[in-house]
């Protein structure tokens, strides 16, 4: 076992928010475990791993430990062979007080596993709501979604079985799991959403202090030690999608410089409670002019953010409805469509039209500025060119369209 004490200051922070452990794994090791200790009232330090090969694992703030096994890890983190030689300790110093922040760090190895823990038995696979019928447009279909949500792989309260029921008992027809700055969860995915009956998108939230990003797809894991740029070649790459998040959500709004700014951006959040205030939109045309506008609840468990659905982004899609690379390829396309939940007021685009549905007497505004009365249940009117949004007569957004 090895232990490192020490307390961290404002200036070791200013210096370089991550920092490494080094813990030696010998021949023959079975398992390792990590404990970190530190005063949580006083401040917060995140905890990751790195093994001889690269990245292991990562729990930033919502755990104190994890042990990885060759069969079995923590969620969160990669099982494995620990291959023998140097691993580190990853440690972020996301808040340290300015009398400094005391920690401990044991790392223990076995040349035993222990037992795994216990899983939570898989809930019954509930009913998905009805929902009005939709409009194909050239043979393609619309599936609601919810592209920011989180489980135990990181600091989610749900497993990804009992993530998937929750939005198939929301009405959607697919789901990302954007769990922060790992990929441990990405195994777990296909028989969930086989079991569940919806399409479940790899994703992983790229978690910074100076900004969050989803990136979507089976690309291995992107480095978020790395520069913002480095995330959207590495996705690219690979043939994911990346999207700004919550650009202006407190003390996570985007401030990384990126030189190519992505299509994608989550312009609807959980935390736009009030959708009166125009500042996403407003950020959204700056951002770029043919932004791709999305949405996400990030989920993490009941009562603390919106449900999955809240808000519901929908795509127009080809192809293999339960294959997330088709929701990929509709994203990638910018067929998306936002409304506040599955079964709430709807803009969509049909070509050169729109379509409102159960938006009668609200005002739709165009990319130009004018607006028009919505009359109607289901009512068709023409389209232009960008952004589309649904008010009311407060101004308060109802539903947007690119």
């Amino acid at each position: 076992m090895v232990t490192h004490r020490g307390s961290w200051t404002p200036r070791d922070r200013a210096e370089s928010i991550l920092r490494t452990l080094p813990v030696t794994v010998p021949p023959g090791t079975a398992a390792l475990t990590v404990r970190l200790q530190h005063p949580r009232d006083a401040g917060v330090l995140d905890l990751g791993c790195l093994g001889p090969a690269g990245f292991r694992g990562w729990s930033g703030g919502a755990r104190d430990e994890y042990t990885i096994t060759a069969g079995w890890a923590t969620p969160g983190y990669l099982p494995g062979e620990l291959e023998p030689g140097e691993w580190q300790v990853l440690l972020r110093l996301h808040r340290v007080p300015p009398d400094g922040l005391p920690y401990e760090v044991t790392a223990a190895t076995a040349t035993t596993a222990p037992a795994p823990p216990p899983v939570p038995a898989a809930p019954p696979r509930p009913q998905r709501p009805p929902r009005p019928q939709l409009p194909e447009l050239d043979g393609r279909r619309w599936l609601a979604g919810d592209l920011h949500a989180h489980t135990v792989h990181s600091d989610g309260a749900y497993t990804v079985d009992e993530l998937a029921a929750l939005a198939v008992s929301r009405g959607l027809d697919f789901l990302a799991v954007t769990d922060h700055n790992t990929v441990s969860h990405h195994s777990h995915l296909p028989a969930s959403a086989g079991r569940y009956g919806i399409t479940l998108v790899p994703g992983q939230e790229v978690t910074t202090d100076r900004g969050h990003a989803n990136v979507f797809g089976p690309v291995g894991w992107i480095d978020f030690r790395e520069p913002a740029d480095h995330w959207l070649a590495a996705a690219q790459r690979a043939g994911g999608l990346m999207s700004v998040n919550h650009p202006l959500g407190g003390d996570c709004a985007w401030r990384q410089p990126l030189t190519t700014r992505t299509r994608l951006a989550e312009v609807w959040h959980s935390g736009w409670w009030d959708r009166t205030w125009g500042a996403p939109l407003a950020w959204a045309q700056a951002w770029r002019p043919d932004v791709v506008p999305v949405g996400g609840s990030d989920f993490h468990r009941p009562g603390a953010d919106a449900l999955p659905g809240a808000p519901t982004t929908w795509v127009l899609t080809d192809g293999d409805p339960s294959d997330e690379a088709t929701v990929r390829d509709a994203l990638a396309a910018g067929r998306t469509a936002i409304s506040a939940a599955p079964d709430a007021p709807l803009l969509l685009r049909l070509g050169d039209e729109l379509l409102a549905l159960d938006a009668d007497g609200a005002l739709l505004g165009y990319p130009d500025g004018r607006h028009r009365v919505v009359r109607g249940d289901r009512c068709r009117l023409p389209a232009g060119d960008g952004l589309h949004i649904l008010e009311s007569h407060r101004m308060e957004v109802i539903a947007l369209c690119s």
